[in-house]
């Protein structure tokens, strides 16, 4: 056997181990758990408020659009963090790619500020 296929086995077995522990631990915290259900433990939490109402209700898709905004700039940093540490390396074309990644990103904020989508309430 190769050294690739090796170190990929290893992967696998270790994979395999953790899924089988996590299995395992969750299984046994079932066994284990108390099981008495109470009116507020089965009671919907809704940030230390009171539910009212009925337990389904359709949320605002203005809420999805904020943490998709969230993640799409969260990504970004991600990707720029690298980037600005090892600038020097990049030369122009790494500036000129990071330039072109902010510009679609930018037009992105834009379109959704033009749509109002930012708007909280």
């Amino acid at each position: 056997m190769s050294e690739f296929l090796r170190n990929w086995l290893m992967v696998v077995v270790f994979g395999g181990l953790a899924v089988v522990l996590v299995g395992i631990f969750i299984g046994l915290s079932s066994l284990l758990r108390p099981k008495r259900a109470t009116v507020q433990k089965v009671m919907n939490y809704e940030s230390g408020v009171d539910p009212q109402g009925d337990r389904w209700s359709q949320s605002n898709i203005r809420y999805y659009v904020f943490a998709l905004m969230f993640v799409l700039f969260d990504v970004e940093a991600v990707f720029i963090f690298p980037w600005a540490a090892r600038l020097e390396s990049y030369s122009v074309f790494g500036l000129v790619e990071m330039a072109i990644f902010i510009f679609i990103l930018a037009l992105g904020l834009f379109y959704a500020w033009r749509k109002r989508l930012l708007r909280w309430i």
